[in-house]
C-alpha cells in the first residue's frame, strides 16, 4: 500500500466517521437510558439462578436441622374447660351498695379473666393440685443452666461466692417457685360477642393439663363466693356499728331540739312568718312610705317659700295659692281694685265713693296680707309635723325590725335543729334496713361463674407444629439466601456479562474474549492463540474486534491504536498481540511494546529479551530495521520496549517520540500499541493523545465498575478516542448456566474446533 502521513486533520476526522458499535450504543442509551433506581427483575432473577444450589443447599440443611429441632421438642398437651359468667345473680333482697354486682358489659368480663389470670387463684391452684409434685413443675429437679453454672463456678473458684447451702424446701417455697411457671402455662380467652370463656391450660402430661384446667376454673369460682361471703360479713359489722353510732346521734338531735323549743318559748313552728311582728312590720314599712311622701310634698312647699325674693308675691306661690283663704282674698283684692279704678276714672279723689273704693282695696289687701301670713305658718308647721310623724315611723319600724330579726334567727336555729333530727333519723333507718338486708342475705350466695364444658383429657399435642416449624424454618433460609444473594450481586461492582459494558459504562462492546484453559492461559500459547487455533472461539473474538477497528473508520488507511487497561493481568498485551496477527492477515502491522514498565511482548513471542526496541528507535541511535523484528509467516513487524528508560513518561511525551510514530505511519498500515495501565502511571494517557483510538480491556468479573468508568475517564480528557472495550476472561459455560444468553455457544459446540467446524458436525450428526 502506499504509505501516507496520517495528519491531526485526518485522525480528528476518523474519531468522527462512523462506528457501527458507536452507533448501536447510542441508540441503545438513547431508547433504554440507565437509570440506577429502576430495578431489573430478569438480573434479579439470574443472581437468584446463579446460586440457586447454593440456596437450595442452604434450604435443605436448614429443613433437616429443623427436622431434627422438632424431633427434639417435648409435645405439649392443651386442654380446655368452658365457663360461662353469669351475668345476674339471684337475690331475696337488693345489697348494690354493699358490693359491686356482675354486670354484662365488656369491663365487667375482662376484668374476671384478668382474675382468673390472677396470682392469688393460681395460687390456690398449684397448692390443691400439689403441682410441686409433678416432674414437670417440680423446682427441686430444676437444674441451673449451663451459662449460670459456669459463672457460679467461676466466682466460687475465686472466691467471690460461697457455695450455697442446700436449702429447706416448705410448701410455701414450693408454691411460690410453681405459680411463675403455672400462670405462664394459662391462658384465658373470652368468646366474642358472648358471656363464654375459653380456660386452657398447656402441659406436657394431657391428663395434668385436663385436671389443671378444670381446677382453675374452680378455684376461681370458689375464690369469688369466700371473697363476696367476706365482704358480706364485713359489711354487716360495719353496718352494725354504725347503726349503734347514728342511734345515739338521733337521740342526742331530738334532746337538743326539745331544750331549745323551751328556751324559746316557742309551742309551734307553723305560720311563724304571718305572726303580730310581722303583720306590724308590713303596717309600718306602709306608713313610712305615706309618711315619707306627705314630708315631701310639706318640705316642697316650704321650700319655695323660703327661696321667693324678699318682697316678693308670695300669692304667686301655688302652694300658697292652693290654700281657700288666699284664693278668696286674691280675688277680693282683684274686685276691689277694680272698683277703685272705676271710682277714680269716674269721680274726683274726694268723692265719697273714690274714698270708700279706696278704703275697701287697702282692706281687702290687709286681708290678703294676713291670709298668706297666715297660710305660710300654716305650711311650715306642716313640714314639721310631717317630719316629726316620719321619725317616729322609722323608730318605730326599726324596733319591729329587731324583733322579726330575733325570730327569724329563732326559726333559722330551729330549722337547723329539725333538719339534723330527720337527717340522723333519716341515716339511721337506711342503715337499720341496709343491716336487716345484709343479714339476710349473708347465707345466700350465687355463684359469678359456672362450667359449662369441663375439659377432657387431649389426645394430640398442639406444640410443636412440626411440619409448620419445618416449613417456615426453610421459607426463612430461602429468603435469607435469596437476600443474600442479592446483597452479594448488589456489593459485587465488576462487570460480569456484556449487557453491563454498554448499560453501566456507557461505551460499545467490541468483543468478548473466553476464558481460556490452563494450557491454552499460557503466556506462550495465549499470544500466537489466533494463529495456532484459527477456528477457536478466542480467535473468533479477535476478528470481530478486528472488524470493530475496521468499520470504525473506513475512510483512514493509516491508524494507530493503543490497548490499554484499568491494573496489570487483564490480558491487554495477550489481547494486543493477537489483535496484531489478525490484521497482519490483510495490512502492514506494527506492534509497539510502549509498556515500558514491565514489557511483555518480547517475552510472549519469544523474542530477543535483549533486542532493541523502541527506546532505541525513539532516541535515534539505531535505524528502524535494527528495532523491528518480523514474525514469521506473517505481515506483522514487532517492536520491543528495548532497554528500559530511567523515566518513560519523558520518552513518551517528548515530540521525538510524536516524530518517530509519523514515520512508523508512513511505513505501516496499522500501528498497535502496548500501553501500560491508566490507573498505575500515565504512559497510557500520552500515547492516547497520540493515537487514532483507544481499545480498552477489562477482565470480566474482576475489574470494578467505578475504576473502568474513572479510567475512562481520564483517557477521554487525554484527548483520546474510545473505540469500544473488550471484556476478557468471559465465562461463556457459567454466562450460559446464570443468565441463558450464551447457550448457543455450548449447545453447537461453539468451543476449540471453531463456530464453522461445530455448527456442521452439529447439523450432520442430527441429520444422520
Amino acid at each position: 500500500m502506499t504509505p501516507s502521513t496520517t495528519s491531526p486533520a485526518a485522525a480528528a476526522m476518523s474519531s468522527s466517521r462512523w462506528n457501527p458499535f458507536s452507533d448501536r450504543h447510542d441508540q441503545r442509551s438513547s431508547s433504554d437510558p440507565v437509570d440506577g433506581n429502576t430495578i431489573d427483575l430478569v438480573e434479579l432473577w439470574r443472581s437468584v439462578a446463579k446460586r440457586k444450589w447454593s440456596i437450595l443447599g442452604l434450604v435443605l440443611a436448614v429443613g433437616l436441622l429443623a427436622v431434627a429441632l422438632v424431633l427434639s421438642m417435648t409435645p405439649v398437651y392443651r386442654a380446655t374447660a368452658v365457663v360461662m359468667f353469669e351475668s345476674g345473680k339471684s337475690q331475696v333482697v337488693s345489697i348494690q351498695d354493699v358490693y359491686a354486682g356482675a354486670s354484662g358489659n365488656r369491663e365487667y368480663l375482662a376484668t374476671q379473666l384478668e382474675i382468673v389470670r390472677s396470682r392469688e387463684v393460681a395460687l390456690k391452684t398449684v397448692q390443691a393440685l400439689k403441682l410441686w409434685d409433678h416432674p414437670e413443675f417440680d423446682p427441686r429437679t430444676a437444674q441451673p443452666g449451663p451459662l449460670a453454672a459456669l459463672t457460679s463456678a467461676v466466682t466460687q473458684a475465686l472466691g467471690m461466692e460461697e457455695p450455697a447451702a442446700e436449702a429447706a424446701w416448705t410448701p410455701e417455697r414450693l408454691t411460690a417457685a410453681v405459680v411463675a411457671p403455672f400462670q405462664a402455662s394459662v391462658s384465658v380467652e373470652l368468646l366474642r360477642n358472648s358471656q363464654i370463656a375459653k380456660v386452657s391450660f398447656e402441659s406436657s402430661d394431657p391428663a395434668l393439663a385436663a385436671r389443671a384446667a378444670n381446677q382453675l376454673a374452680q378455684v376461681f369460682i370458689e375464690n369469688d363466693l369466700n371473697a363476696r361471703y367476706e365482704m358480706t360479713r364485713q359489711a354487716t359489722n360495719w353496718l352494725q356499728e354504725r347503726v349503734t353510732d347514728l342511734k345515739d346521734k338521733v337521740l342526742q338531735s331530738e334532746r337538743a331540739l326539745q331544750a331549745f323549743r323551751e328556751r324559746s318559748g316557742i309551742i309551734s313552728t307553723q305560720g311563724l312568718a304571718q305572726s303580730g311582728s310581722s303583720s306590724q312590720l308590713e303596717g309600718l314599712t306602709t306608713r313610712l312610705i305615706d309618711a315619707r311622701l306627705r314630708r315631701t310634698d310639706a318640705e316642697t312647699a316650704y321650700s319655695q317659700i323660703r327661696s321667693a325674693a324678699r318682697g316678693a308675691d308670695l300669692s304667686e306661690i301655688p302652694a300658697v295659692l292652693r290654700a281657700p283663704g288666699v284664693a278668696e282674698a286674691k280675688r277680693n283684692v282683684l274686685e276691689a281694685e277694680r272698683k277703685f279704678s272705676e271710682t277714680s276714672q269716674r269721680y274726683g279723689f274726694e268723692h265719697p265713693r273714690h274714698v270708700a273704693a279706696k278704703a275697701e282695696l287697702e282692706a281687702s289687701k290687709a286681708s290678703l296680707k294676713s291670709q298668706l301670713d297666715t297660710t305660710v305658718a300654716s305650711i311650715k308647721r306642716e313640714f314639721e309635723a310631717a317630719q316629726s310623724v316620719e321619725r317616729e315611723i322609722e323608730r318605730t319600724l326599726g324596733q319591729a325590725r329587731s324583733s322579726v330579726q330575733t325570730l327569724n334567727r329563732a326559726e333559722f336555729e330551729l330549722g337547723v335543729l329539725q333538719r339534723e333530727v330527720e337527717s340522723n333519723r333519716e341515716m339511721y333507718n337506711m342503715f337499720m334496713t341496709r343491716a336487716k338486708e345484709t343479714n339476710s342475705t349473708s347465707d345466700l350466695q350465687s355463684p359469678i361463674a359456672r362450667v359449662v364444658d369441663p375439659a377432657l383429657t387431649p389426645e394430640r399435642p398442639v406444640k410443636p407444629r412440626k411440619g409448620l416449624v419445618v416449613l417456615v424454618a426453610m421459607l426463612l433460609a430461602l429468603m435469607v439466601g435469596v437476600a443474600a444473594t442479592l446483597l452479594i450481586d448488589q456489593l459485587d461492582k465488576t462487570i460480569k456479562t456484556t449487557d453491563d459494558v454498554e448499560r453501566k459504562l456507557q461505551v460499545p462492546l467490541l468483543t468478548t474474549l473466553p476464558l481460556l484453559n490452563k494450557a491454552d492461559a499460557r503466556r506462550a500459547a495465549s499470544a500466537r492463540l489466533f494463529t495456532d487455533q484459527p477456528n477457536s472461539v478466542f480467535a473468533e473474538a479477535v476478528r470481530t474486534a478486528r472488524s470493530g477497528v475496521l468499520l470504525s473508520a473506513l475512510d483512514e488507511p493509516h491508524r494507530t491504536l493503543v490497548i490499554t487497561s484499568s491494573l496489570p493481568g487483564e490480558g491487554k498485551s495477550t489481547f494486543a498481540i493477537n489483535l496484531a496477527l489478525s490484521h497482519a492477515q490483510t495490512q502492514n502491522t506494527l506492534l509497539i511494546d510502549a509498556d515500558m514498565r514491565r514489557p511483555s511482548v518480547a517475552k510472549s513471542l519469544d523474542l530477543t529479551p535483549t533486542a532493541l526496541g523502541l527506546s532505541n528507535f525513539v532516541a535515534g541511535n539505531k535505524p528502524l530495521a535494527d528495532c523491528v523484528q518480523r514474525i514469521e509467516g506473517t505481515r506483522l513487524s514487532v517492536m520491543p520496549s528495548g532497554p528500559l528508560p530511567p523515566n518513560p513518561l519523558e520518552l513518551i511525551s517528548s515530540s521525538r517520540f510524536r516524530e518517530r510514530l509519523a514515520e512508523l505511519g508512513q511505513q505501516f498500515d496499522m500501528i498497535i500499541i502496548d500501553s501500560p495501565p491508566v490507573e498505575l502511571v500515565s504512559d497510557a494517557l500520552m500515547l492516547c493523545s497520540v493515537a487514532t483510538g483507544v481499545i480498552y480491556v477489562s477482565k470480566a468479573m474482576d475489574t470494578s465498575t467505578p475504576m473502568v468508568l474513572k479510567g475512562l475517564e481520564r483517557v477521554r480528557r487525554a484527548d483520546g478516542h474510545v473505540l469500544g472495550l473488550v471484556l476478557n476472561h468471559f465465562d461463556f459455560q457459567r454466562a450460559s448456566r446464570y443468565h441463558g444468553d450464551y447457550s448457543g455457544y455450548g449447545k453447537y459446540g461453539y468451543g476449540k474446533k471453531g463456530y464453522g467446524s461445530a455448527y456442521g458436525e452439529a447439523y450432520s450428526s442430527k441429520a444422520a
